[in-house]
């Protein structure tokens, strides 16, 4: 069972990070939030490296092929994240601005690491910042008002790529924490799920007024 929740996951957020390296090209855009972008790119490459120097398990591997991912996943950032933002932030300022995000988030894992040592940590910090991600997500759709460089491939697999940790480690390791902590991501990950269910169904409505006023208006 533990194997296979852990397969579960990696194929699961696999998954997620193709569709956003798809998304990002296709949309000329970033498809992760910065800061979880930052934070996933800093667990991935500092676990993914750490497991090449124990015995190398299914996660050491995910972890690597994850890493391997987001290094693509930071390349649309860098390429199109500054058009995302208001025109005062010029490129130098943008390129200052991304190494404070991702250098605070090695900075982050590795205070979890030195509290709580390599399993504590991994644990703690991935589910901690899954759960920063789902509202991250959430606050996407709603600031770009509709689901550019989103799907719901990514809506669904991200779901299940935490749930199956959360059921491996929360419920059947008896976390009280991390099964809470999984739980809250389940809560805001289906809640997103329901909203870009939502923005495809009928765009108009995560529209500002001014932008559904300008679309056309067909009868029936």
């Amino acid at each position: 069972m533990d194997l296979l929740l852990t397969i579960v996951s990696g194929l699961a957020w696999t998954i997620v990070y193709i569709e956003a390296i798809r998304l990002g090209f296709r949309y000329k855009t970033y498809a992760i939030p910065v800061a979880a972008l930052g934070l996933n790119f800093a667990w991935e490459t500092i676990y993914g490296i750490h497991g090449l120097t124990e015995t190398i398990s299914a996660q050491s591997v995910i972890n690597l092929v994850w890493a391997a991912a987001d290094v693509v996943i930071v390349f649309t950032f860098i390429r199109f994240g500054r058009a995302e933002l208001p025109r005062f932030v010029t490129r130098p300022l943008f390129i200052g601005w991304t190494l404070v995000v991702f250098g605070v988030a090695f900075a982050v894992q590795a205070l979890f690491i030195g509290e709580f040592g390599w399993m504590g940590g991994a644990r703690y910090s991935a589910f901690l910042q899954n759960l920063l991600m789902s509202g991250l997500f959430i606050a996407m759709l709603v600031a770009r008002r509709g689901v550019r460089g989103q799907s719901m491939v990514i809506a669904v697999a991200k779901w299940l790529g935490t749930l199956a940790p959360t059921i491996l480690f929360g419920a059947l390791g008896g976390h009280v924490f991390i099964l809470w902590i999984g739980l809250l991501c389940s809560v805001l990950d289906l809640i997103y799920i329901g909203l870009v269910w939502s923005a495809k169904k009928n765009p108009i409505a995560f529209a500002m007024p001014s932008d559904a006023a300008a679309q056309p208006v067909t009868a029936g």
